[in-house]
């Protein structure tokens, strides 16, 4: 058995420590990643006008996120957009989880008699600090009063803004 004088370490000793510190510490795999989803229908036309079908729409959504270990905290929006609050499961990765979203929920609408519904290609995803759940929870929740004032897309920049995400308008409206 090798001995080790502190401060007189071999490389196999720093080794063998950086080993048993990975199993000691890092057994169990952690995580809280709270994610802000922001998708809209193609060319925000808005499908979703009759809000019987869009309340049961956020419902479904909902209810894929909880089957892929994403607990949703709100869903809502408009006639043409959909903002989902959720905690991204640690085995999952967010563009998994959006075409889920999308593929099943647009079946989902066209069987419900939507035949022409289809959602934009792209999205917005924003990471969210705990801190700031109760305030995004009020703004999706409120997201009828807020577009009285504010168009999809002028919301849409300024998420992209307050994130620092460089945008091309000619390819951000699909």
């Amino acid at each position: 058995m090798q001995t080790c004088i502190p401060g007189d370490e071999t490389k196999k000793t720093r080794e063998i420590y950086q080993q048993i510190f990975y199993v000691i510490y890092i057994a169990q795999s952690l995580s809280s990643l709270l994610v802000h989803l922001i998708f809209s229908t193609k060319d925000r036309y808005p499908f979703l006008v009759e809000n019987e079908l869009m309340l049961r729409t956020y419902a479904y959504l909902g209810g894929i996120l909880r089957e892929a270990s994403c607990p949703s905290l709100v869903i809502g929006g408009t006639p043409d957009h959909v903002h989902a609050f959720f905690r991204l499961s640690r085995t999952q990765d967010v563009a998994k989880i959006v075409e889920l979203l999308k593929s099943r929920s647009s079946r989902w609408i066209k069987a419900k008699g939507v035949e022409k519904f289809a959602w934009q290609r792209g999205y917005g995803c924003f990471s969210v600090g705990q801190s700031q759940v109760e305030g995004l929870v009020r703004y999706i929740q409120n997201q009828a009063e807020h577009h009285l004032n504010v168009s999809f897309q002028d919301e849409f920049r300024q998420f992209l803004r307050r994130y620092e995400i460089s945008f091309d308008e000619r390819y951000v409206w699909d």
